[in-house]
């Protein structure tokens, strides 16, 4: 339907062979190589990255022309995910687990983050700046890996009683927000043509201005729509994709792209704590479900093009194992860290290990911004293009070696690593057991009580 609205628009570009026809070939085979890949229990983006390595380097696709759509869908793409993962930040969580959450979450990211850098700092041959760039990008964990196997887990009550899905899920959203933010600030500066002392104050104007509106925004979702309108779900997803879209675009058109990430996780996750304080439930809440929907549409398009980045041709080999050594070794010490800052925490050893080999599943932060540095060098540079190309290659790489690992450890050793609750506690009707529609979601209003006080307005 898309395709049909394009072609009627613009015509030849999107005939058959021409660039925008490629686009939709490739994302509805990616859709259906991606349901194949998931009969087997692994990863659907894996087989999605796969049908764009492979049509790619075949010579089925040609989207060279199209690569301020492709930028553009990426950012939408983007939005949809840290919209999402601000939604599943539980605040009652967050507050039982202040310490806990935001240690497991930040100081092994830190650690990752900090070994990938160093050792693609003389590994690589890459400057600090590229390698801090890299470090901040590779160290994100994916929910969109992780959050389906831990439900899955927690629908036959492993780890229930302590929490431990809840807990991973905040961190993944702690730690992705920490790498989009990282990476948001650390492109502004690489990219920037300001003065020296404006581009040392990015970082903290980045932080401070993204929390700023994502509050301010958040707060704004509170009243807009008012409590009692019968078209309340519809507008409230409008209020989080427009207030994220305009973080994203707007900050990129400030020049202080850090902003706009950590404006989105903020914004949905501000929302998500008012909106549960009038009665929305984490796990009942519609708006999840719609932006669960908008991510079917965009998770095929976004791997996709992703993989059409790789050019095996133009691949160096040592520099392909030099990337999976920088991986390795930044996992592996994650890992042990991970462990180790767990201590003194309710946890016990076999569930702090379980966290950490949960942790270690990289995916959609890597796919969405990967590609990106490739599209705001100067292509005549030929240093440039060598660390935008090295950047997509370790993101392409993380994804390929820890999404499908990830969720095989994850489903293997939650039942031995994890305490099996007597008493199940099953999910209101059995949420997120299956893959939502748009039949799940309620236009119209249906609590009584919210509609008599709405009908019973002056």
């Amino acid at each position: 339907m898309l395709w049909g609205i394009t072609y009627s628009i613009v015509g030849a570009d999107a005939a058959p062979g021409g660039p925008l026809f490629s686009l939709a070939c490739l994302a509805i085979t990616a859709h259906f190589a991606g349901w194949i890949f998931s009969l087997t229990t692994l990863p659907a983006l894996i087989g999605m990255l796969f049908t764009g390595i492979i049509m790619q380097n075949v010579g089925l696709v040609d989207i060279e022309g199209y690569a301020h759509v492709i930028a553009n869908l990426r950012k939408i793409a983007l939005v949809i995910i840290l919209t999402r993962a601000g939604l599943d930040l539980d605040p009652n969580a967050v507050r039982r687990q202040k310490i806990t959450m935001p240690k497991i979450g930040l100081v092994p990211w830190l650690v990752e983050a900090v070994i990938v850098t160093v050792m693609s700092k003389y590994l690589l041959d890459l400057p600090w700046i590229w390698s801090v760039l890299i470090g901040s990008v590779v160290a994100a964990v994916s929910p969109a890996v992780i959050v389906p196997c831990l439900f899955r887990l927690r629908s036959k009550g492993y780890g229930v009683a302590k929490g431990i899905p809840t807990l991973i899920i905040g961190i993944s959203g702690i730690d992705d927000a920490a790498s989009v933010a990282g990476f948001g600030i650390l492109k502004s500066v690489l990219f920037s043509n300001d003065a020296l002392w404006y581009q040392i104050l990015q970082g903290p104007l980045a932080i401070v201005g993204g929390l700023g509106f994502g509050a301010l925004w958040g707060c704004l979702a509170k009243y807009v729509p008012e409590k009692g309108d019968p078209f309340m779900v519809p507008l409230r997803v409008l209020m989080l994709l427009g207030g994220g879209l305009l973080a994203v675009f707007g900050s990129e058109a400030i020049e202080l792209g850090g902003a706009g990430p950590l404006a989105v996780v903020a914004g949905a996750f501000v929302s998500c704590y008012f909106w549960q304080q009038e009665g929305w439930e984490i796990d009942d809440n519609p708006v999840t479900i719609s932006f669960e929907i908008f991510w079917m549409i965009f998770e095929p398009i976004l791997f996709s093009v992703t993989g059409t980045q790789i050019k095996i041709n133009e691949l160096d080999g040592s520099t392909v194992y030099l990337c999976i050594a920088c991986l390795v070794a930044g996992i592996v010490l994650r890992i042990f860290a991970t462990i180790l800052v767990g201590v003194g925490s309710r946890l016990n050893l076999k569930e702090k290990v379980f966290i950490a080999l949960a942790c270690m599943a990289k995916a959609t932060v890597q796919a969405a911004l990967g590609p990106v540095t490739l599209d705001q060098i100067d292509r005549n540079d030929p240093e440039a293009v060598r660390y935008a190309e090295t950047t997509l290659t370790l993101c392409v790489l993380s994804i390929i070696l820890t999404a499908p690992t990830g969720a095989i450890i994850i489903s293997l050793t939650g039942p031995r690593l994890l305490t099996k609750t007597t008493a199940l506690v099953v999910p209101q009707e059995g949420w997120r057991s299956r893959k939502h529609s748009i039949r799940d979601i309620s236009i119209i209003n249906e609590d009584p009580d919210l509609e008599e006080s709405a009908d019973s307005k002056p």
